[in-house]
């Protein structure tokens, strides 16, 4: 059995191998011709899978009963935000360069960043609120009715791959289908308790 803070510095690790991966990529011209984009989408791409991460420890324990798993959802849920947050940064403050009148305009037109700030929002809440102090403050049940709304950002981060795609729609439909399975298992455990 590995011990729990070790487990805890190999998941963290692994979890840092993206935002690594694109500083290297920086460093050794990887990012291609467009490089705003590549960040945007990379940044994106692993803040959507990070969710899904966080989101399987549940499912994990109640398939394989990992509970190493649920201990260590917290700190996935934060690099879910942190990877959140590069992604709306990099658009804020590289893509369009702090015009607001242009994210304006964006917020209002293009559906999919509607959408995405909307999950932005959740997540931020929940990142806000992710200590012992807003758990003491809030109450145990109340601090786990407001974090199942987590479910809801992952809904709305899933819809704004998939309206963003325009072409290959595949990738959106993996993530959509991987947090159908994640949900229908909770769903699932829930009747299957309820009925016992």
């Amino acid at each position: 059995m590995i011990p729990y803070r070790v487990l805890w510095w190999v998941v963290f690790a692994v979890m840092a191998i993206p935002l690594l991966q694109l500083i290297a990529f920086a460093f050794t011209g990887g990012l291609g011709a467009n490089p705003i984009e590549f960040i945007n989408r990379h940044l994106g791409d692993w803040a959507l899978r990070s969710l899904l991460v966080a989101l399987s420890a549940t499912p994990l324990k109640i398939l394989f009963g990992w509970t190493w798993a649920v201990r260590m959802r917290r700190m996935l849920g934060l690099w879910a935000f942190a990877y959140v947050a590069l992604h709306i940064t990099n658009y804020v403050a590289i893509d369009q360069f702090f015009d607001w009148a242009a994210i304006g305009t964006d917020l209002v037109k293009r559906t999919y960043i509607t959408v995405g700030m909307g999950a932005f929002t959740i997540l931020f809440t929940l990142a806000a609120t992710s200590n012992k102090r807003a758990i003491k403050y809030m109450g145990g049940k109340a601090w786990i009715r407001v974090h199942k709304y987590v479910y809801g950002a992952a809904i709305l981060g899933c819809w704004h791959y998939y309206a963003m795609v325009k072409a290959d729609v595949l990738p959106p439909l993996i993530h959509i289908a991987i947090l159908t399975g994640l949900l229908g298992i909770r769903i699932w455990h829930n009747i299957k308790t309820k009925k016992t």
